[in-house]
């Protein structure tokens, strides 16, 4: 205790880990091999380090890159490198050696006094860091003055009026967003000025004390503030802000602030602020309509791919939206249980796309979302993309082969909806599949003749569907599951929750009513594929 105090009283870092290393067998047998204060991103080696073996206690504290780690030094059985951490970054390292393996309770006094010495280089650094912001902050209040005190003296208050006018038409001219206005804003006042999004998310700062990282908003005190703000006319005092709201038409898009925690904002400050807000709101009206615009074209662009357009029209457009259709692509169609494809949904699934790096035209329909993208997907990012942002795997996704033109990506979409079709009728029915790697479902999709089909299903399970019928039964699903699990009969009698007892006297009947061998081969490729399509195409009906 009375080092701890010695160690928070000492007048700088380089002292306090001075003091913790001349100390250190004050904690059992240990030698201070080394120790290092981090300075600017870099381990600082401390003037009290050995000679002997510093070349490579240097190099194995710098590979250990933050964590703590064993360090090996000749003529010692013990080494570690600690690290001196406080609750935000790590300030330095300790290297400890012994000439043998210390106790339990050895080491317990070695990491108090590790914990206290990081606590108090904690304590250093945050004091140190207090002056130098005190003396910024003097600065800065200085430079304020001398530039307030020198446009007062230069223009009167319409003069400054008229400037911010020009300044403000000037920005809105030239298409300046946030990064512009904000930026200005700060050059008229002299105090930081930002933009946050209708979510408390920062969009642009400009000006000194910028927090890093930027505090996490609270969805309902956001909302709060929102509406206490939108009650009052002009701006509005609130936790060391001066806040104007960001609202074109009525509907808030954010908000515009200047960081005012001593109330030195005076007229010409709140004129300034109002003008920029009303600036800003027009730009972000306006790129809020050409995005919707975009939108809209996209998404058009895409409902007429998938039914069939021309392709030279279909090139032009694709160029006015930013997208190479002249490349191979595939469509995807994407299914989530529980989602409707909404609007909202759509956006999600867009924005999984965009995060998984998939270039892609998107549009929706009354049950699923349709992409086109101009490379194969991954077989598992975009679900696990989706699954990230839903909070649930309980979706499916059907990839469609690639295309040769444009005229081919309606058959396309139809290969898509069939892979998802497929996935969905089978046993794992959420996850993604390719259409190329269907096998012999790719013969059962929509070009197949159904009268066909059906004849082909009479044939092989036809006395098993009558016999259903007329007793109930389920013989057909049960030889549907028991191909569907590989013939495995403790898989099979699971997931038909009956007893594996069960299972075999069903076999059985199945084989007495069809007349048909399980064992043999062309018997059981038949009858597997029958129960497919009886399952798939036909709807598992009779």
């Amino acid at each position: 205790m009375v080092l701890s105090r010695v160690l928070f009283e000492a007048p700088n870092e380089g002292e306090i880990l001075r003091l913790a290393m001349h100390h250190i067998a004050a904690a059992g047998p240990y030698s201070a091999e080394a120790g290092y204060l981090e300075v600017d991103g870099d381990l600082v080696a401390s003037p009290s380090n050995g000679h002997t073996h510093a070349a490579a206690v240097d190099r194995r504290v710098r590979e250990l890159a933050g964590q703590d780690g064993p360090v090996t030094v000749p003529g010692r059985s013990w080494g570690r490198a600690l690290g001196l951490r406080g609750l935000e970054r790590l300030h330095g390292y300790l290297v400890v050696t012994s000439r043998t393996r210390p106790t339990r309770a050895q080491r317990s006094l070695l990491a108090t006094l590790v914990w206290h010495t990081a606590a108090a280089l904690s304590v250093a650094f945050a004091q140190r860091r207090q002056g130098e912001d005190a003396l910024e902050l003097y600065r800065v209040r200085e430079e304020r003055a001398i530039l307030q005190q020198q446009l007062i003296s230069v223009v009167a208050e319409l003069a400054y009026q008229r400037a911010v006018h020009a300044l403000m038409a000037d920005i809105a001219a030239s298409g300046g967003g946030e990064e512009a206005v904000t930026r200005a804003l700060h050059e008229l006042t002299g105090l930081p000025a930002l933009v946050e999004d209708r979510f408390g998310r920062l969009k642009s700062w400009s000006g000194p004390s910028r927090p890093d990282p930027y505090p996490e908003p609270d969805p309902v005190s956001q909302n709060d503030m929102l509406h206490a703000v939108a009650r009052e006319a002009g701006p509005v005092r609130m936790e060391g802000r001066l806040i104007a709201l960001v609202r074109p038409h009525g509907e808030i898009l954010g908000l515009l602030a200047l960081v005012d925690a001593l109330d030195e904002a005076d007229a010409h400050t709140v004129f300034a602020l109002e003008h920029a807000a009303t600036s800003l709101a027009l730009e972000l009206a306006h790129l809020r309509n050409l995005a919707e615009v975009e939108l809209r074209l996209r998404r058009e662009l895409v409902d007429d791919l998938l039914t069939g357009t021309d392709p030279a029209s279909a090139y032009a457009r694709s160029e006015a939206v930013g997208h190479d259709l002249r490349r191979s692509h595939y469509v995807v169609v994407v299914e989530w249980a529980n989602r409707t494809a909404d609007n909202s949904f759509a956006q999600t699934v867009g924005r999984a796309a965009s995060d998984v790096g998939m270039r892609s035209l998107l549009t929706r329909r009354s049950d699923h979302v349709v992409l086109i993208v101009d490379d194969r997907p991954h077989a598992h990012a975009l679900h696990e993309a989706l699954a990230r942002e839903t909070g649930t795997r309980s979706g499916t996704i059907g990839v469609s082969a690639p295309s040769a033109s444009v005229p081919d990506i309606p058959h396309r979409y139809q290969e898509a909806q069939r892979a998802l079709e497929v996935r969905l009728n089978s046993h794992e029915r959420y996850g993604t599949t390719f259409f190329d790697e269907l096998g012999l479902y790719r013969i059962l999709g929509p070009g197949a003749d159904h009268q066909e089909l059906e004849t082909f299903v009479h044939e092989w399970l036809g006395q098993l569907i009558d016999y259903d019928s007329r007793h109930h039964g389920a013989m057909v699903e049960t030889l549907s599951r028991y191909f569907d699990c590989g013939g495995n009969y403790d898989e099979t009698a699971a997931s038909l929750a009956i007893h594996r007892s069960t299972l075999r006297y069903r076999l059985q009947r199945i084989r007495e009513i069809s007349g048909n061998d399980l064992a043999n081969v062309e018997d059981r490729l038949n009858l597997q594929v029958a129960t497919r399509v009886w399952k798939i195409v036909l709807g598992g009906s009779g």
